[in-house]
């Protein structure tokens, strides 16, 4: 008999073979682990593991959704905010009504319980979003528009979750109090947020540790979610914040030690947070599905076929209604939206369930405080599964055909921002290395040797040709403190460029991880 340690071992084992079959295959790990996870299920004879809901949701979510902010460029979000906000609110509360009214009428559960199903899986998901969309070969608006929204609408979605599972539990619910809770609860989610990331800046700027500050960045998210639950806020929507926050000072506090050290480590965490969750609904399908009433397979999946067409069909019309509806009536707005219909179409397919949507089914209460079975639960988490199979595996596969039906190309203005801000970095660079030639702090032969290297990358890069990386060979201590205020003169001036908005944020990360890898190449002085 397998014990349920072993199990989780060798699911964590196929989770690991999944990701590998997944780069193979060229295809997002989300997928595949969404295949796992179903496969999972078919295994007759595996324990069932029973977990706390609360512990499930206070655990996976606050990592999960951290990250994304981190990366998040302020300038690119603020650019298409108007976008950003519809899809991560309004979009969000018509998906979450219009699921709740269809599961409603057509299992016969309080309309609370609709509402709790429908805020599951009204967001896109955050990290399958970054993992399915970073191979796409589209314009750079279109991911900041995916992004932003799956990175909002988390708030959005977990905060109406609350309420609703609080109606379900008490059976009472005013619409116009939730209101204003509402309103309060992400009002005070956002100060915290600020407030925490204030504070992680702080003391990550004050620390010179690698391991420990990754041990921080690590508990920034949970100090962020739990500060604002216990203040009875938003805690999904303070760690959003606190991680924006934390994402634009972080170039600046972070040493290129830390950051070469702690991108490896979040990207471990990620990946094993996803694919636990995935072996975990594996598990516990099996006793949903042996829950249910017999004969009962046919009607619930016509109603995962149903409900996934709705939220489908809601994400277009939607799409498709606020963009080009306020341009039969102001023609400010038609000249300022210029929006090709093959990317409002793009964005209307692209909305993928993930992780974020399993926490919350998991996160669903066993019991009412009268002590009954929370009503539907087991039902629920099987149309979540079924909708983040059908989003990431139906639209997930076929997202890169339909861009190439769609004629959708990529602008490469990533590409061209980077391109200009290492010209700059380079140029910046070389006038610190002739400054100090003739300030005589530095040899002649180690300001002629790095002014060479400077020079043929700056033609490199303005021949538009593909900049070679070159590795510098090290013999001299002047050379090697030379070359360490150059390189502290390119990330100074790349982080100005960022601040002044002339590139966005994933350009600055592209550049700065080859100064700091050019930097760690340098021996350090002894």
């Amino acid at each position: 008999m397998v014990g349920k340690t072993e199990l989780i071992l060798i699911c964590l084992v196929a989770v690991a073979l999944l990701a590998i079959v997944a780069r193979k295959l060229r295809i997002p790990y989300p997928i595949l682990l969404t295949i796992g996870g179903g496969v999972l299920a078919l295994i007759p004879g595996l324990p069932a593991i029973h977990l706390d809901p609360k512990l499930v949701f206070n655990l996976f979510l606050p990592p999960l959704i951290y990250p994304a902010a981190v990366y998040t460029s302020w300038r690119d979000f603020r650019t298409n905010l108007r976008p950003i906000i519809l899809l991560a609110t309004v979009l969000v509360l018509a998906t979450m009504a219009a699921t709740a009214y269809v599961f409603h009428a057509l299992v016969g559960l309080p309309l609370a319980v609709g509402f709790v199903f429908g805020a599951l899986i009204s967001p896109p998901d955050a990290v399958a979003a970054l993992s399915v969309t970073q191979n796409l070969r589209v314009p750079r608006k279109i991911i900041v528009i995916l992004e932003g929204e799956s990175l909002v609408n988390d708030a959005t979605s977990f905060i109406s979750f609350r309420f609703a599972v609080a109606a379900a539990m008490t059976g009472s619910f005013s619409l116009g109090q939730a209101s204003l809770r509402f309103l309060l609860v992400a009002a005070g989610g956002v100060c915290v947020g600020l407030a925490v990331g204030w504070l992680a800046t702080q003391v990550q700027k004050r620390l010179d540790d690698p391991p420990v500050q990754t041990m921080f960045s690590l508990l920034t998210p949970y100090v962020a979610y739990f500060s604002g639950e216990s203040l009875h806020v938003s805690g999904i929507l303070a760690v959003v914040i606190a991680g924006m926050y934390y994402g634009w000072r972080a170039p600046r506090v972070l040493s290129g030690r830390m950051r070469l050290q702690a991108v490896p480590v979040w990207e471990m965490v990620l990946f094993i947070l996803n694919g636990v969750l995935f072996v975990l609904i594996g598990l516990q399908l099996p006793q949903v599905i042996h829950a249910l009433p017999p004969g009962s397979a046919f009607r619930i999946a016509k109603l995962a076929v149903l409900v996934l067409s709705v939220i489908v069909l809601v994400r277009f019309v939607w799409m498709f209604a606020a963009t080009y509806l306020p341009r039969l009536f102001s023609q400010t707005f038609r000249r300022k939206y210029r929006i090709p219909w093959q990317h409002t179409a793009l964005i209307s397919w692209t909305g993928l369930r993930g992780a974020a949507s399993l926490a919350g089914a998991l996160a669903i209460p066993c019991l009412l405080p009268t002590g009954e079975p929370f009503p539907g639960r087991d039902l629920i988490l099987l149309l979540t599964f079924c909708v983040i199979f059908g989003t990431l595996v139906l639209q997930g596969l076929t997202l890169a055909p339909l861009v190439r039906w769609l004629g959708v190309v990529d602008d490469h203005v990533t590409e061209k921002e980077e391109r200009l801000a290492r010209l700059k970095a380079n140029e910046a660079a070389l006038a610190h290395v002739e400054a100090m030639e003739s300030l005589n702090r530095a040899r002649p032969k180690t300001v002629e040797r790095l002014r060479s290297e400077y020079l043929d990358r700056i033609q490199q890069l303005r021949s538009e040709g593909p900049p070679e990386k070159s590795v510098r060979r090290l013999f001299s201590r002047d050379f090697e403190e030379l070359a360490r205020e150059a390189l502290e003169t390119e990330r100074e001036t790349v982080i100005t460029l960022r601040n002044e908005e002339v590139i966005n944020d994933q350009a600055l990360r592209r550049i700065q991880r080859d100064i700091d890898l050019a930097e760690a190449r340098l021996q350090r002085p002894a």
